[in-house]
């Protein structure tokens, strides 16, 4: 099968397409047939080996100490069911469904495996394969770390790294419920911030979000840089900072923390499970959410997704289209055969912002 393979640590361009040994579903696997993946956060650091300070060492038993150890990045897949292992129970082939793969990575490929009962879900019809793979990253880890705290209508929530895939999901979810959302991002987003929900915005490059005097009920770190020791004044006795972005320092003062200023502290989202990801397909089935894809590559093209993600640049979810767009180059290039040259090849690449 093709994949976006990468043997070494680097920059971007270590990302290439191989064709590598076929997959096969285990008895409680699925074997998903990806219509469209995204290149996230985590594939990033994963890549670049860009890891917050202090956690090089146990990052390294996931990635792998002088070459990366799942050489297949992707941390989601959305597509299509192409096989299910024998004790695979409420899925077969010829469903459509979204699934966060997390660690186990591997959705930058025509072929993903994903365990029947981790976070996999039958994608609502109304989705597109992008939309909803746009979704899964940012959606599911969102929720879980919301599940960790209380928000609801009237909560008072800042999201610091707010148009990014997990802020933007954090900014979309938390105003569903009817929470006051401040956003902070660079001035050039607060639109699209502002569009999904938020209520108030904060340019970060001209204003401290912790210097003005408000508190808020929940302060959400999706950036790394807003610790507790940082924004504590800032959070209402009783309430909740979520470190979605944190080094070993925050990791190992959270519950020194939380005890000294009578906070919660999450520094992660747990096990992602198939609830949660089942109630963000839903929100964006019901209109409460809703995809946001700052661009488009095919599969061919990975590397140059790498690179624009690493400029830091990006809004949403930056997509893969994998089996839609080897279809679309495949069905193109035999209309041109039969009818060349009166249909002309078109680009399948897409490019939004």
């Amino acid at each position: 099968m093709k994949a976006a393979v990468y043997r070494r640590f680097g920059g971007p361009d270590v990302v290439h397409i191989e064709h590598i040994a076929d997959l096969e579903p285990k008895p409680d696997e699925l074997l998903i047939r990806v219509h469209a993946s995204t290149v996230s956060a985590a594939d990033y650091r994963s890549r670049s080996r860009d890891i917050p300070a202090g956690l090089a060492l146990p990052s390294s038993l996931v990635l792998g100490f002088f070459r990366p150890r799942r050489p297949v990045l992707g941390m989601e897949a959305a597509g299509i069911v192409e096989k299910t292992g024998d004790d695979v129970h409420g899925f077969a082939p010829g469903d459509e469904v979204a699934a966060m793969l997390g660690s186990r990575f591997g959705g930058h490929a025509e072929y993903a495996l994903v365990k029947a009962t981790d976070a996999v879900v039958h994608k609502p019809r109304g989705l597109g394969f992008d939309e909803a793979a746009s979704l899964i990253f940012g959606g599911i880890t969102a929720q879980a770390y919301l599940n960790q705290t209380t928000v609801q209508a009237g909560t008072s929530i800042l999201v610091n790294g707010a148009s990014g895939a997990v802020g933007s999901a954090f900014v979309q979810i938390a105003s569903a419920v009817g929470a006051h959302v401040t956003a902070v991002c660079s001035e050039p987003n607060h639109a699209l911030v502002t569009d999904l929900g938020a209520q108030r915005t904060i340019d970060y490059r001209s204003h401290d979000f912790t210097a003005d005097g408000t508190n808020y009920d929940v302060i959400v770190d999706c950036v790394g840089n807003a610790p507790v020791s940082r924004v504590a004044r800032s959070v209402r006795p009783g309430g909740a900072v979520l470190l979605v972005a944190a080094d070993l320092r925050s990791l190992l003062n959270a519950k020194r923390d939380a005890r000294r200023h009578g906070i919660t502290v999450v520094t992660g989202p747990g096990s992602y499970r198939a609830a949660d990801l089942q109630h963000v397909m839903y929100l964006a089935e019901v209109g409460d959410i809703r995809p946001v894809i700052d661009r488009s590559y095919p599969l061919d093209d990975i590397a140059q997704a790498h690179r624009f993600v690493d400029t830091g640049r990006k809004r949403g979810s930056v997509v893969i289209n994998i089996a839609e767009a080897t279809e679309t180059a495949s069905a193109t290039a035999a209309t041109d055969r039969l009818a060349a040259p009166t249909y002309p090849a078109t680009s399948s690449e897409r490019h939004t912002s």
